[in-house]
């Protein structure tokens, strides 16, 4: 880290030399009353002010290139812009910002005043919106200036009688102008004292039963993200780091702003808007010398299907892998085509990386690697007890009274009992089968419930099942994962029809196009079976697990 000091070293130890020695003397010193925005962010202004700390560019040609002092300036100006709104500590505010550098600016910003940041994805349809306004009682949105979202955003405006502010980054009937607000706002900004245990960001999290849970996390978040970027990714002060996600998603927190920062890293965003394309990221690492990079496996399927050897990537050095389990021949083929060997992690939106091939430890394709100091996650029994080597069981992570380790989530905002079923008994439950071999690495068995991964995404059944509902045509109906050799798994739907309908390719297309119209476009199914029945439990549930069984047949 030439001509940088050990930021970290305000925060914790970082010269370890083994993963054993990492788990046992890793621990996080951090003030009372800390907050991301004043103690990290201003902290590095004030100590590397010309320093960059994000590269920006888009699928139009722009670029921009934003140091710490500017981060800071900029923070301050949305600060003022957003108390001269009315929004202040405690106040909830729901930011869809895509890959826009504006984020960033905000993200700090609501952080600095205490407000609750809730990053959520563009492709939310107005019944989206209105449901997580209302069950987080969302006082701002604020959206990119693009017509279909802004038009959703109206729409669930209309639908909903509690109220919220709509602004956008630019000029449009019906939305304040938050952009020109924030150029407007003065760029000077004291500095606000937050309780460190109150909430600080929520996410929206697909679940099995119902509608999305809400996982709040506190002030001391960031810091449980020091191991995913320093442990796992394996950040200094001269990486330039891209980890291909949008801000919606928690992966954002993971790998585009909290750890990376507080190792000084810079962030490299790419902002697009028309479809995914893996030859861009291969010409983007190429062009801007790109040292770390973090996808899900769905993009490395991507790359080994192009001609790696027409782009130099001889400026990578750690590439990492999460979001879904990985397969060994994308390991091989990557490794064969780069040199690099992928190291895989795991975690959830509950919390930060939970395990891990960290830094230190060899990779073994198709083992997510080691349990990670401080959350101490492991395979254990359903008496609560660990697994011996080779035997299932589910992934937990140990919670000794009320003390949470740092970076797990603190609750799910007003459904306590929905806490208290993943939290008991002493563990934090992943609802993640595995099991640990001789050496202390972790493999990926499955899930416990019946959320669907897919191309990253989290897709919950009922939120599909709800939408298919709605369409006249369909009577009864069941969601499920299937395996897809690019997705991983793709959504597939098990449909009754209602008296009167048939089944055809037409009908397939139509319940397709009115899911993507209804919920977000990621969650349509690919794949729709009609039956005449569908198999249950004596009191009536659908046994998606038989479902799943069936088509592995």
């Amino acid at each position: 880290m030439a001509g940088y000091e050990n930021f970290l070293a305000r925060f914790c130890r970082t010269d370890f030399a083994s993963h054993e020695e990492f788990c046992e003397d890793f621990r996080v010193e951090h003030p009372e009353n800390f907050n991301y925005g004043y103690d990290v962010m201003d902290a590095l202004a004030e100590l590397h002010p010309e320093k960059t700390a994000l590269v920006w560019c888009n699928d139009l040609g722009d670029e921009k290139i934003i140091d710490f002092a500017e981060i800071r300036r900029q923070s301050n100006k949305y600060c003022n812009a957003l108390q001269g709104m009315g929004i202040g500590a405690g106040d909830v505010v729901m930011v869809m910002l895509k890959r826009r550098y504006e984020f960033w600016y905000f993200s700090v910003a609501a952080h600095k005043l205490g407000a609750v940041l809730i990053p959520a994805t563009h492709m939310l349809k107005a019944k989206d919106i209105v449901y997580r306004v209302q069950a987080a009682k969302v006082k701002l949105v604020l959206s990119v200036n693009e017509e279909g979202l802004c038009a959703e955003i109206e729409k669930a405006a209309h639908k909903t009688a509690d109220a919220f502010r709509c602004a956008c980054l630019g000029e449009r009937g019906g939305f304040l102008n938050f952009a020109a607000l924030a150029e407007a706002a003065d760029d000077g900004w004291e500095r606000v004292e937050i309780d460190s245990d109150k909430p600080m960001l929520a996410y929206f999290t697909s679940g099995t039963t119902g509608m999305p849970k809400i996982v709040t996390h506190d002030f001391y978040y960031p810091l449980g993200h020091i191991t995913t970027a320093k442990f796992w990714h394996g950040l200094g002060a001269e990486d330039l780091h891209l980890t291909v996600a949008d801000t919606g998603w928690a992966k954002c927190a993971w790998g585009k702003i909290y750890g990376q920062w507080m190792c000084q890293a810079a962030l490299f965003v790419y902002d697009y808007d028309a479809r995914f394309h893996p030859l861009d990221f291969l010409r983007l690492i190429d062009r801007y010398k790109i040292t770390s990079f973090c996808a899900p496996p769905t993009i490395y399927r991507f790359f080994i299907k192009e001609d790696l050897s027409a782009y130099s990537l001889k400026s990578l050095r750690s590439c990492t892998i999460a979001g879904e389990p990985l397969n060994p021949e994308v390991y091989e083929q990557w490794l064969a085509a780069t040199g690099h060997k992928l190291r895989e992690g795991f975690g959830q939106t509950e919390g930060p990386v939970m395990v891990a091939t960290t830094i230190w430890t060899e990779p073994r394709p198709g083992s997510m690697g080691k349990s990670i100091a401080g959350i101490a996650c492991d395979v254990y029994d359903n008496q609560g007890l660990l697994c011996e080597p080779g035997e299932e069981g589910e992934l937990c992570c140990p919670c000794k009274g009320d003390k949470r380790p740092l970076g797990l989530f603190m609750t799910y905002l007003g459904e306590p009992e929905r806490y208290d079923s993943v939290l008991y008994d002493g563990l934090y439950h992943t609802g993640d089968t595995a099991w640990r071999d001789e050496d202390g690495y972790i493999w990926f068995k499955g899930r416990n419930d019946d959320i669907i991964k897919s191309s990253g995404y989290r897709i919950g059944p009922f939120e599909v099942e709800s939408a298919l509902l709605e369409h006249p045509a369909v009577k009864e109906s069941a969601v499920t994962g299937v395996p897809d050799p690019v997705r991983g798994l793709s959504v597939k739907a098990t449909v009754i029809l209602t008296a009167g309908y048939e089944a055809s390719e037409a009908l397939v297309k139509e319940l397709q196009e009115h899911v993507k119209n209804t919920t977000a476009p990621y969650k349509y199914p690919r794949i729709i079976e009609f039956v005449e029945e569908l198999p249950k439990t004596i009191s009536g549930k659908i046994r998606r697990a038989e479902i799943r069984q069936n088509d592995d047949k």
